[in-house]
């Protein structure tokens, strides 16, 4: 077996790649909205505040859309996000409203989850087929034959489901915590919240699928070795 590099080597070698982007990310997603929100406050009321601090992580959506625009899955999930997240900057409301009008978008993303592997066709693949199509059409095909696996099928529908629940509960979270804390604390835990939520999910998503594969690769072999001519598409 060849030896791979370990959870906290892929992790130190991933935030060296992306450490520039994800500071800078930070930055329009964090820091800015919170700054905005601080200075204007006093000047044009809360309502107004919370609208204009919405500013760069809506044109930071927009941008990273434009540079990674592609008629599939995932762009169609970009791009209904930022959809909701401008009705709802538009639609005005009260200062609690506002302060949920991104949560919007993660619950109805929750739901879409949900909804997908309810219906057999869990969003995980699809996202994951678009994610690989984008850097080797090769390796997307070969992603895609593993449907005829039923444990990689079950595996897909376990990680959608569990991401749908883990985006819903953040959403459940977010709204106790605007109804309790200030306008203030809320605009510096809800980024925590929110990269928390998504970091917690990528990590477990990456151990699972990883422990899931390896549980495969085992039972296939053991399969073979004791009928060579096995077809191993019963997974």
């Amino acid at each position: 077996m060849d030896a791979k590099p370990g959870v906290s080597v892929q992790i130190t070698a991933y935030l060296r790649k992306n450490g520039v982007r994800l500071l800078f990310e930070a930055l329009v997603n964090f820091i800015l909205p919170f700054a905005i929100y601080h200075y204007l406050e006093a000047p044009l009321g809360a309502v107004r505040a919370l609208l204009a601090s919405s500013v760069p992580p809506i044109l930071w959506s927009l941008v990273e859309f434009a540079r990674h625009r592609r008629v599939d899955a995932l762009s169609l999930l970009v791009v209904s996000g930022i959809a909701l997240s401008l009705l709802a900057m538009l639609g005005g409301g009260g200062v609690q409203w506002l302060q949920l009008r991104e949560k919007l978008v993660t619950g109805a993303i929750g739901l879409a989850f949900l909804g997908s592997a309810l219906i057999g066709r869990p969003l995980i693949y699809q996202l994951a087929r678009a994610s690989m199509r984008r850097k080797s059409e090769a390796e997307a095909q070969q992603f895609e034959a593993l449907q005829v696996h039923a444990g990689f099928r079950r595996t897909m529908t376990i990680m959608t489901l569990v991401w749908g629940l883990g985006l819903l509960t953040d959403v459940a979270i977010s709204v106790v915590l605007v109804f309790t804390l200030s306008i203030r604390e809320y605009l510096i835990v809800n980024p925590v919240l929110g990269y928390g939520t998504m970091g917690a999910l990528s990590l477990w998503s990456f151990l699972y699928g990883r422990r899931a594969k390896r549980r495969g690769e085992a039972r296939r072999a053991a399969e073979r070795a004791v009928d060579p001519k096995f077809d191993s598409g019963n997974g």
